[in-house]
């Protein structure tokens, strides 16, 4: 999967505010503690994506809650179901293991999921809706990733990495095990367990496929006679653009090749009568900014369909209908996330999912009547709806946070503005919690990750490194642009910044400060930027740009293109966007790397990087925190144990947010150093 699809699957649509401004500090608690990260972060229930049941009557779902008890710092995930009538609702596991990933059987009599109980690894465990003891089916060497139910319900599929070998675990007991780069990986492969619903014991597993190469997708022919998958050459983050389409017997045999166009072949799904073979294809030239279509293998004769145009020339294609007419898929839609449906013959899609918000984690019942999905707003936080296909007029079934909202929410909205070059730029924009029309208050700008990242309709009071509702209760505008690289406004949008990071998207983004400014909401002389990944690379390079900042705070950051291209797990995506090695064009890469324009930075920047980061490896904070601290610029670099490219710990998440505030506090609010917390 490309960087841009596991950053970009955020956010959402409306184009005006929806509500009014929040009242005065006089008429709501003026407690300290007002949103707090710390309230936030051990609060919030986060409520996963839906699996509907075949017949539509229930939803599985899941609710994560963070525990920083003790030694604690994680997450506890657990299922619950609820009616598509609404009538029960209830927890369906339990204890201190998390379990995820319902799935349904397809005769509805069952739910399988994933947990680590037992302390074995991630199994598949097996449950009844109705409740009672859970059983383990599988006892997988390794631990079980991705899985899923045969047609007939008698088998699951199931991916796995290689577990390790007796000689691997020789080799790291006598101290022998050295690492050679790019050899001796650990590949995902298919593999099958029975099922019966009366086992006791789990089951014994067997495996499909072997060799050197790494599984990503697949699914069950109809028949149950055949699996189809994608695969690239090995694990390796950085090999998607060799992505093929394969099948294997479901009873194991040989592989056999069936797609490859040259560049990226992913996400095959079978049509309902196995005739036809539904994929996406970048058409044999893979870009990391990423373009795809969906195109149709007829299988009989071989023959491929390019179907139409999608919004976002990004399809995430899910499932085919009942009657093979259509093809359903979830894209980004401008500031919205929307499930669509093509048509195979031809014609345009047309949108499923309508309103403010986003609509993620969908499911259908197997008649295509009845839609599940997560939707979220900027006042309501991510909750379970259910609507008809055909009419859609979504239901709201859950209220997972009803006790969560005990302060008053700061007004959100996305605005539009016109930047350099044509451009139209929409941005999500939360006002200060007290915010009174005449006052000039400071502003943050906050910058997505990716770059094809992209802000929208999310909810304002979801806890994070960056708490936004916090942000405006101490005061502050906080805008968040799509500008020129996002995701969600179509292909020529979002290749529109290669070769060019830092300068036309820097442009799109002082637009919307100067925008804000010209409005008489924001004190020119208070700003600060902050952002993470990509936005920690514009937090950092924005600083050697421009003196308007008073205040920095680079998350996960690249500083140095050129160091930061021979130190990460992506070692093609820069030379993609720059279009070049920086060999064949030194003063390109330097003249977008912030590290080479150090001596123009004045203004105080908070570093914070997780230590296990392999995407932006931490050298990229060290390198800008040493050179700005041997200029004596204002700078503290915080680094975050065990952490890879996002703090996943709550109690990390808490200190990095609070980390932020101060520093936005000394130097936006300017209070005196004696009063600034000690480290």
């Amino acid at each position: 999967m490309r960087i841009h699809e596991i950053l970009s699957i955020l956010l959402f649509l409306s184009l005006t505010g929806c509500s009014t401004p929040s009242p005065a500090a006089d008429e709501h608690d003026s407690d300290e503690d007002l949103w707090s990260p710390e309230y936030m972060v051990e609060n919030f229930k986060n409520v996963g994506g839906t699996e509907i049941s075949p017949d539509g009557e229930w939803i599985a779902f899941t609710v994560s809650e963070s525990r920083t008890e003790g030694e604690k710092s994680d997450y506890l995930t657990h299922i619950h179901l609820v009616k598509t009538d609404g009538s029960r609702q209830f927890q369906l596991t339990r204890g201190d293991d998390s379990s995820g990933n319902p799935q349904w059987s397809p005769d509805g009599e069952y739910i399988a999921f994933t947990s680590t109980r037992g302390g074995d690894g991630n199994q598949i465990w097996v449950i009844r809706p109705t409740g009672g003891e859970a059983w383990k089916l599988t006892n997988a060497e390794g631990s079980v990733s991705n899985f899923e139910w045969s047609p007939d319900g008698n088998e699951i599929a199931f991916l796995m990495s290689d577990p390790p070998t007796d000689e691997d675990r020789r080799r790291q007991q006598e101290r022998e095990d050295v690492n050679v780069v790019d050899e001796d990986f650990n590949y995902a492969h298919l593999y099958t367990v029975d099922f019966d619903g009366f086992q006791e014991d789990p089951a014994d597993d067997q495996r499909l496929t072997e060799g050197e190469f790494h599984i990503g997708s697949y699914d069950w022919s109809p028949d149950g006679e055949t699996i189809v998958f994608d695969h690239q050459p090995t694990p390796r983050a950085n090999d998607w653009p060799e992505t093929n389409i394969s099948t294997v017997p479901s009873d194991s045999g040989a592989v056999e090749e069936l797609i490859d166009l040259g560049g990226s072949d992913s996400s095959p799904l079978y049509s309902p009568d196995g005739d036809y073979l539904a994929f996406t294809t970048d058409k044999g030239d893979p870009r990391w900014p990423g373009y795809e279509v969906i195109k149709v293998k007829d299988l009989s004769d071989g023959s491929m369909t390019e179907l139409g145009e999608t919004h976002d020339d990004e399809p995430n294609i899910q499932e085919w209908s009942a009657d093979g007419q259509y093809i359903y898929y979830q894209e980004l839609h401008d500031t919205s996330i929307d499930l669509f449906a093509m048509p195979v013959d031809g014609g345009d899609y047309h949108q499923v999912t309508e309103g403010n918000g986003r609509f993620t984690g969908s499911s259908l019942s197997d008649d295509n009547s009845v839609l599940a999905a997560i939707h979220q707003d900027f006042d309501k936080a991510p909750d379970v709806i259910v609507s008809d296909v055909d009419n859609f007029d979504p239901e709201r079934l859950t209220n997972i946070n009803e006790d969560y909202e005990k302060y008053p929410m700061a007004h959100a909205e996305v605005i539009e503005y016109e930047s350099t070059d044509g451009f139209t730029i929409e941005a999500p924009l939360i006002y200060p919690l007290d915010y009174e029309e005449g006052e000039e208050y400071p502003v943050i700008l906050h910058v997505h990750g990716g770059p094809t990242g992209v802000y929208g309709e999310s909810y304002s009071a979801a806890p994070g490194v960056y708490p936004l509702q916090k942000f405006a209760a101490e005061g502050y505008f906080v805008l968040r642009p799509n500008f020129r690289g996002s995701g969600g406004y179509g292909k020529d949008f979002r290749f529109a910044n290669l070769s060019d990071w830092g300068f036309g998207d820097l442009e799109d983004m002082k637009a919307g400060l100067d925008y804000l400014i010209d409005q008489g909401k924001v004190d020119e002389d208070r700003q600060a930027i902050m952002g993470w990944s990509y936005g920690g690379l514009m937090s950092a390079f924005a600083v050697t740009q421009t003196d308007r900042f008073q205040a920095s705070m680079m998350g996960a950051g690249v500083s140095n293109l050129i160091s930061m291209t021979g130190t990460a797990d992506i070692d093609g995506f820069l030379p993609d966007y720059f279009e070049s090695e920086f060999w064949e064009n030194y003063d390109r890469w330097t003249r977008h790397s912030a590290i080479y324009h150090i001596e123009e930075v004045e203004t105080p920047t908070l570093v914070l990087h997780p230590e296990e980061d392999v995407r932006v490896p931490p050298t990229q904070g060290d390198e800008f925190y040493t050179a700005l601290k041997r200029r004596g610029v204002p700078t503290k670099m915080v680094t975050y144990p065990r952490q890879p490219h996002g703090i996943q710990e709550p109690k990390f998440t808490i200190d990095a947010a609070e980390r932020q505030l101060d520093w936005l506090e000394k130097y936006i609010n300017g209070y005196d150093e004696d009063d600034y917390p000690s480290e």
